[in-house]
């Protein structure tokens, strides 16, 4: 039969063990905090897409789906960890957000924000227009950086924002180099039509991401918002596939996409390189 001798410190003299949560207790735990974890996440997911970014206790329970007494709870340990502030009555999201989510391997040193940044600005210094650097999540793009010039144009989007893939020309440019999956998704997801000019048939949407992966550029002629036109470029991998996308936009009654597509490639292959180095 074997036995175990009791464990002893550097010493020699026994040690006394510490007796720890049974597993039994773990999983009651877990029962109990859970709810409320998630509840906080939906308390702060609340926020995205707010006008001013400034939400009312009220709001920000309608949102997220919970009473409005949870949510008031839920919100004082939020403040006091630094995910909040509270401005008056309202509340807006905590300067601690902002450290964290720069501290994603996307916005580190080398990452690839920081990576594209010289040659983003370099794209501005050449065309004048509104620069964009984006990557593929799911059925969306995500935003990671908006270089405005002087001539700034009003567009819906923001840092850290999203915007569905089918109607953007960032979005088509990396779905045409993703991969038969993530095209089905968004096929499955159904094409959002954001404008009469966003494309909501199945069958020209993928004719025009063939065309994309021919051309190596993709354009978006007011499919996401009105009056806005955009090139864009995919930022490949050594495999050929997107791991973000660069665009230059404009008005439409001022600025033809056409005339930066060289721009937009050159600068997207110099931060592909980069990367990939």
């Amino acid at each position: 039969m074997t036995t175990f001798a009791p464990e002893t410190d550097r010493s020699g003299a026994t040690a006394t063990p510490v007796a720890g949560p049974t597993p039994e207790a773990v999983v009651e735990d877990d029962k109990q905090a859970t709810p409320s974890v998630m509840k906080a996440l939906q308390l702060l997911d609340a926020f995205r897409g707010a006008a001013g970014g400034v939400l009312g206790v009220s709001e920000i329970a309608r949102r997220a789906g919970v009473p409005k007494s949870t949510a008031f709870r839920l919100l004082t340990h939020l403040e006091h960890g630094g995910y909040v502030e509270r401005i008056g009555r309202d509340y807006c999201l905590g300067r601690h957000l902002f450290e964290l989510g720069n501290s994603v391997p996307l916005c580190r040193p080398r990452g690839l924000r920081d990576v594209a940044a010289p040659h983003l600005g370099q794209l501005l210094v050449r065309t004048q227009r509104l620069v964009n650097l984006a990557v593929l999540e799911g059925t969306e793009v995500v935003y990671l950086e908006k270089i405005h010039g002087h001539d700034a144009v009003q567009v819906a989007s923001t840092v850290g924002g999203r915007m569905p893939a089918s109607c953007s020309a960032l979005g088509k440019a990396m779905l045409a180099f993703s991969g038969r999956d993530a095209i089905r998704a968004v096929l499955d997801g159904g094409l959002v039509r954001r404008t009469r000019y966003s494309v909501a048939d199945p069958a020209r949407f993928l004719q025009e991401l063939s065309r994309v992966h021919a051309d190596g550029v993709a354009f978006d002629r007011e499919e996401i918002q009105l009056g806005l036109v955009c090139a864009a470029v995919p930022v490949l991998d050594a495999a050929g596939r997107a791991v973000a996308a660069i665009s230059v936009s404009g008005p439409a009654t001022r600025f033809n996409p056409a005339t930066v597509v060289a721009e937009v490639r050159s600068a997207a292959e110099a931060i592909g390189r980069d990367y990939r180095g």
